[in-house]
């Protein structure tokens, strides 16, 4: 592989507009006084500035920042984690009521070390939001949590309103991106979320650009429909690091547009793709999405 082929420059439409004005800094601040982590800021998210100073909106990263995995794609921090703070659901469910949040995302590093991958803390996180602030809509992101179904199950048991487990890449490539995952668990997993809790929404995210074709992304949304995924987000790799895989391909926007329109027509409730789009990118629009197709398929089966 070339130099050129190795580092592809970035084109004119992954450019980011910064905006740090007071929302920004007033967030980050209030994250360093209670101690809390965000994705937004520990994964490097482009989308940072447009939701702390716009839209006042933040994912909220739970179980410490050190992760147990280290996947090829993530800047997230690896290692052995040595806290587990079982006060932290309730200082995060107390930023949530000092932001004023209607939808808040919940996700956390991948806790191997822990027999329950994290979930007790998860579902007294979900548990503290919901009693603290019961009118904001809450998304929980965790990891396959080692694929154990009684881990999920403590999970689903908080009833969180939309549960979020990302796929990542496409079947061939999963070996070489995500670190202990396995694309057929992570599908096992979203499944049995929904057998769990029928009613609560399910959603997973692909990350383009790593060397996958147009097939194999048409086959990771036949899977995920197939095991009754509701939501899914598409959105461009960027390479974090030298350290971290390469950028194989930069998609233009209308490819993105079309892979909605796909995706939309396989059955999905709602989908979100473009070169920004991150897993909870605009999630407060996708679990109102989720609930009015709900709402609809409610109504055809009350007509039949």
């Amino acid at each position: 592989m070339s130099t050129k082929e190795e580092y592809l420059r970035k084109p004119e439409w992954l450019k980011i507009k910064l905006n740090t004005n007071e929302n920004y800094t007033g967030l980050k601040k209030m994250m360093r006084e209670k101690q809390l982590h965000t994705v937004c800021e520990e994964a490097k998210c482009p989308n940072i500035h447009e939701c702390w100073a716009v839209r006042r909106t933040a994912t909220f990263m739970i179980l410490g920042s050190v992760c147990t995995r280290a996947c090829r794609f993530c800047a997230v921090k690896t290692g052995l984690p040595t806290e587990l703070d079982l006060e932290e659901p309730e200082r995060v469910a107390d930023s949530v009521v000092q932001m004023n949040l209607k939808h808040v995302v919940v996700t956390a590093v991948a806790r191997d070390d822990l027999k329950d991958g994290g979930a007790y803390v998860f579902a007294e996180t979900v548990r503290a939001i919901r009693r603290k602030n019961p009118f904001t809509s809450i998304e929980v992101l965790p990891s396959d949590m080692g694929g154990i179904e009684e881990n999920l199950k403590m999970l689903m048991d908080a009833k969180p309103d939309i549960l979020n487990h990302n796929i990542e890449t496409v079947r061939s490539l999963t070996p070489r991106v995500r670190a202990r995952a396995k694309y057929d668990r992570s599908l096992e997993f979203l499944r049995r979320a929904k057998e769990m809790q029928p009613t609560i929404p399910t959603k997973s995210s692909l990350m383009i650009g790593l060397g996958e074709t147009k097939e194999e992304i048409i086959e990771v949304m036949d899977d995920l429909r197939a095991n009754n995924v509701d939501i899914m987000t598409i959105g461009q790799y960027l390479q974090p690091s030298k350290k971290h895989l390469k950028v194989q391909k930069y998609y233009h926007p209308d490819e993105f547009a079309e892979l909605r329109d796909i995706a939309m027509s396989k059955g999905f409730s709602h989908c979100e793709a473009g070169p920004m789009v991150r897993s909870s990118y605009h999630a407060d629009e996708q679990v109102n999405a989720a609930a009015k197709k709900r709402h609809e398929q409610g109504e055809v089966q009350a007509a039949k």
